[in-house]
C-alpha cells in the first residue's frame, strides 16, 4: 500500500497562522503531512488521529490532528526557533525537535477507549520516527519521507510525502525489489518543486511494480472549533473563574491554538454559561 500527499498549501497555512520560523514550519509541516496521510488510513467517517511529538528540543511539543480525509490542523509550542543549519546544509529539524523524546500516536476509531501507542524518538527528524512507529506498535514494515521546503522569505515552496507500507506476507523478494525501486528516488521536495504530482511520486517510488490508482481526494488545514465548543471549553473552568470573567473583564476574548479565529464573549454570555 503506498500514499503520497502535497501539502504545499497546507503548509503555508500553518505558517500564516503560527507564524513560525524556517526550521519549525520544516518540524510542523513534516509531522501535518505525516498527520494527513495516517488519518486518511483510518477507515470510519468519524474516526480522528492525533500525533504528538515531545522532544528535548527548543520546539517543545509538536500536535496535530487529523480526520479521516486527511485533512488537517496543527500547533507547536514554540512557533520561533533559529539553529544554524545541519551538517548536510539543511534546516536542523531534529535539533530543533530533539532526538530525546516520544512520539504518540492516538487513534481515535469511535469504540469506547481510543487506540494509543508511543515510541521513544529515532532523530526527531519525523519521517524516521513514524517509520518506527508502525514498525515497533503496528508491526508493519514501513518507508515514510517527509519534506518541506521553504522560501527565504518564509513561505513555503513544497511540502509533501509518502508512505509506503509492506502486507504481512510479502516475500524477501518484493522487500528487495521495493528498496531498488526507492533506492534512486529524489527528496519528495525535488520531485514536488519540478510538478510532479503526488501519483506521479508514488509511480517513481514503486518503479519496478504495477501501480493501481485507488482514489485521490484533495486536502486542507481545515479546523474544526467553533463558538459552541469555546463555549463548553470555558464551562470548565468553573462557576468561580467564570464570575470574575463576568465581573472584571469587558470582553473575553479565546484564540485557537489551531487556527486564527478569535472568539469574544460578552460579560452577559458568560453569566449564561454559569
Amino acid at each position: 500500500m503506498a500514499t503520497a500527499v502535497d501539502t504545499t498549501d497546507i503548509v503555508n497555512r500553518a505558517e500564516e497562522i503560527h507564524h513560525t520560523s524556517a526550521v519549525v514550519t520544516a518540524a510542523l509541516g513534516r509531522l501535518l503531512t505525516a498527520g494527513s496521510m495516517m488519518g486518511n488510513m483510518l477507515k470510519g467517517k468519524d474516526n480522528s488521529l492525533t500525533l504528538r511529538v515531545n522532544g528535548d528540543g527548543p520546539t517543545g511539543s509538536l500536535i496535530v490532528v487529523s480526520d479521516f480525509n486527511g485533512d488537517v490542523r496543527g500547533y507547536v509550542q514554540n512557533p520561533v526557533v533559529e539553529l544554524p543549519l545541519n551538517e548536510k546544509g539543511k534546516l536542523d529539524v531534529g535539533g530543533a525537535v530533539g532526538k530525546n523524546g516520544l512520539l504518540y500516536v492516538l487513534k481515535d476509531l469511535g469504540l469506547k477507549e481510543p487506540f494509543s501507542g508511543s515510541v521513544p524518538l529515532v532523530s526527531g527528524e519525523i519521517a524516521e520516527d513514524i517509520a518506527s512507529y508502525y514498525a515497533l506498535s503496528e508491526q508493519i514494515p514501513t518507508v515514510c519521507a517527509l519534506g518541506v521546503l521553504v522560501n527565504p522569505d518564509l513561505s513555503v515552496k513544497a511540502a509533501g510525502g509518502y508512505i509506503i507500507q509492506l502486507l504481512p506476507a510479502a516475500s524477501d523478494a518484493t522487500i528487495d525489489k521495493l528498496e531498488k525501486s526507492i533506492a534512486g528516488l529524489r527528496s519528495v521536495t525535488a520531485m514536488l518543486s519540478d510538478g510532479m504530482t503526488p501519483e506521479d511520486i508514488v509511480r517513481a517510488a514503486l518503479e519496478d511494480f504495477e501501480v493501481e490508482v485507488l482514489y485521490t481526494q484533495d486536502i486542507e488545514y481545515k479546523c474544526n472549533c467553533n463558538k459552541d465548543r469555546v463555549a463548553k471549553a470555558l464551562i470548565s473552568l468553573g462557576k468561580e473563574e467564570l464570575t470574575s470573567m463576568a465581573n472584571d473583564l469587558p470582553v473575553v476574548e479565546v484564540d485557537c491554538h489551531f487556527c486564527d479565529k478569535v472568539y469574544k464573549f460578552t460579560p452577559e454570555e458568560i453569566k449564561k454559561l454559569i
